[in-house]
């Protein structure tokens, strides 16, 4: 790495440091791999994460491994007990919990339920909450309909004041041509920009990243 990236880097776990952030996870369950190396990587900057699981992501088992081992992952990486209803996600507005919230991987279930408003889970409760006071959210989608039924809600988000998203990529566009999923290794990048108003471009490309 050249040593301007390392500044570069450096900058964003500095900008890190201190921040609340309510990370969740939603039902991608192929990604759910990288999303909790990033999680480790967010706690190393020394962010304090809040950690956040849908219903079906920490009660699903499959192939990618079993609900409970999940739930304890994310709650050994975070270092406190994960949010997995509604009753424990409302606080998080009122009581100042979060400074970001970001959903990753974000299912396009989740990011369609967002757009309408819908509040039906821990996941959508805990940005319903969060977004009270207009703080940022930053979405890494994960889905294979991105470009079909979700586009719609997708460039409703795109619109939307406080949402951002980890730039993302059409991961085989030639066996599934509607899939996006998010640069998963971004996501502290994308977080700092966030947290200043800013959104990580290109957003959308069909090519590997050059990191």
């Amino acid at each position: 790495m050249r040593s301007s990236g390392r500044r570069e880097a450096a900058a964003v776990y500095e900008s890190l440091k201190g921040l609340k952030i309510g990370y969740a996870m939603t039902g991608s369950f192929c990604t759910f791999e990288r999303s909790f190396e990033q999680a480790v990587v967010l706690r190393e900057a020394g962010a304090e994460l809040i950690p956040i699981m849908s219903e079906k992501a920490c009660g699903t088992d499959s192939r990618f491994g079993k609900g409970s081992d999940n739930l304890s992952r994310l709650r050994y990486i975070a270092g406190r007990e994960v949010i997995t209803d509604i009753s424990a996600a409302e606080p998080i507005g009122p009581n100042g919990m979060t400074d970001l919230m970001i959903i990753a991987p974000c299912t396009s279930n989740t990011a369609s339920k967002l757009a309408a408003g819908i509040t039906d889970g821990a996941v959508t409760m805990a940005v319903k909450s969060h977004l009270r006071s207009g703080k940022p959210v930053l979405l890494a989608i994960a889905s294979n309909d991105s470009l079909l039924g979700t586009a719609k809600n997708l460039g409703e988000l795109f619109n939307r004041k406080s949402y951002y998203f980890v730039p993302m990529r059409q991961d085989d566009w030639i066996r599934k041509p509607a899939s996006l999923v998010a640069e998963f290794s971004l996501i502290p990048e994308a977080a700092a920009a966030a947290m200043n108003g800013i959104q990580l471009r290109p957003l959308i490309t069909a090519e590997e990243y050059g990191l």
